[in-house]
């Protein structure tokens, strides 16, 4: 999800720009669509961390550092909610046609005030998610070379290590 949220900032960048209506409308259907994605992705992992839950924190780590994981992840999940709300509601606001996957989302009367509005929430829960996303690949990095801890291995194991308990328990 991270890599598409980056890779999704380079098409919102252009909207800044001097651009064509058409390149426009494209790149906000572009942008549009890797938001849907995105939010099928968010959607799809609040279902993964219900059932299997989330990597243990190693008993080794201070305090400060569970609780700050605890809140870098807690602050990733309401922004990337906030992210997807704020999107959603933004492309029903606009003045333009959205198309995604065949459908204008586009459906409300513009309303350039709040439009704007919105936008801003938007771009906050956007800079706020990057600088998140930043920190969290500094604490794995941290983890794995400094703390040489098994944090990042659990991440990056997931779904290996609930193949290997279901395999264990058939033994």
């Amino acid at each position: 999800m991270a890599i598409i949220i980056m890779l999704d900032l380079n098409v919102a960048q252009k909207f800044g720009g001097n651009m064509e209506l058409w390149d426009r409308l494209e790149s906000r259907s572009d942008h549009a669509t890797a938001g849907m994605i995105v939010t099928f992705l968010f959607i799809l992992r609040i279902v993964l961390r219900y059932f299997y839950g989330a990597p243990k924190l190693p008993e080794s780590m201070p305090t400060w550092q569970t609780v700050s994981a605890k809140i870098g992840h807690s602050s990733l999940y309401i922004l990337m909610a906030g992210l997807i709300l704020t999107g959603i509601s933004m492309a029903s606001f606009a003045s333009d046609p959205i198309i995604v996957f065949g459908f204008d989302l586009a459906y409300f009367t513009h309303n350039e005030n709040t439009f704007l509005f919105i936008r801003k929430v938007h771009e906050f829960c956007t800079n706020a998610i990057i600088v998140l996303i930043v920190v969290h690949i500094l604490a794995a990095i941290y983890h794995h070379f400094i703390a040489k801890d098994d944090t990042t291995l659990k991440m990056l194991k997931f779904w290996h290590s609930r193949n290997t308990q279901v395999n264990a328990a058939e033994k």
